[in-house]
């Protein structure tokens, strides 16, 4: 249950407003709307302001700092854009509860128990409680060129792609779009728009391709208008753009991956193992 924040002292004194006894100084060096979400953030993060705690309205962050409707819905769109707060009309503003999915690329081709109906993604989620679902859409189209250079197609060559939409506890989390040749996936359980129980990997194993490698590259940056569309992204969200190109023992590149990652709702790990053997360290 949402409880809201009578406990903290709104106060002023002289031409300083006090969030919790953090100021904002009316002649500060940041426009007022910045200081004021600066005040509400710190809150947030030394949590004295706990996920689904209620902010006050509108109308009491008017008084408390004697300041304009407009600067105060300044200060809480500045916190809505980052993904601290979100906006529950006509209830009011809330403190963003947080549940990140953690990515990890490199289990990937570790060895994992599976559900004969649910793929990797499904199955993990699942386990942990959350509810996970996905949107799949498969189709035959041009290769985009970060697609056609990774797989060294040749000019008009098709492929076959499974554009996947995921969500988590009925929030968009991420994007994972998965392109093969279509040459070598014609025909497979690839081309279905369903959830492949042993994984799409394995499929492309029994078709005589199976991956031994694979090159991640991650770029971070702000997400295009489709990708902020698909995710329900608000303004000021980056993305993290993780690009995997899976390739055989004979070096062939077989399938490309590309997954959106919105910002506020990821935390990418990676592991990494020494090699102690033969190591002159």
């Amino acid at each position: 249950m949402r409880k809201g924040i009578g406990h903290i002292d709104w106060t002023m004194r002289s031409t300083s407003g006090f969030y919790g006894g953090m100021a904002v100084m009316r002649l500060g060096r940041n426009p007022m709307y910045q200081q004021i979400a600066d005040a509400i953030r710190e809150q947030i993060a030394d949590g004295t302001l706990a996920a689904d705690d209620k902010l006050p309205t509108e109308a009491e962050l008017r008084v408390a700092y004697n300041v304009s409707r407009e600067t105060v819905r300044k200060a809480l769109g500045l916190l809505v854009n980052e993904g601290l707060v979100v906006s529950a009309r006509p209830q009011g503003h809330f403190v963003r509860r947080r549940q990140p999915m953690i990515f990890r690329p490199q289990a990937e081709f570790r060895k994992r128990p599976h559900s004969p109906e649910m793929d990797a993604f499904m199955t993990e989620f699942s386990g942990e409680g959350r509810e996970p679902r996905q949107e799949i859409e498969v189709s035959i189209v041009e290769p985009p060129a970060v697609v056609a250079k990774r797989l060294h197609l040749e000019q008009g060559e098709l492929v076959a792609v499974r554009k996947r939409l995921r969500y988590l506890d009925g929030e968009p989390f991420n994007i994972n779009d998965s392109y093969y040749p279509l040459s070598i996936v014609r025909d497979s359980e690839i081309m279905r728009p369903e959830d492949i129980g042993r994984g799409a990997n394995e499929v492309l194993a029994e078709l005589g391709y199976r991956q031994v490698r694979a090159l991640d590259e991650l770029y971070i940056r702000m997400p295009t208008p489709e990708e902020a569309h698909r995710l329900d992204l608000g303004p000021g969200t980056p993305i993290g753009y993780h690009i995997v190109t899976g390739h055989t023992e004979a070096g062939k590149p077989v399938r490309v991956a590309i997954t959106v990652l919105p910002g506020d709702r990821h935390v990418i790990s990676y592991e990494r193992l020494r090699e102690v053997q033969g190591d002159p360290a």
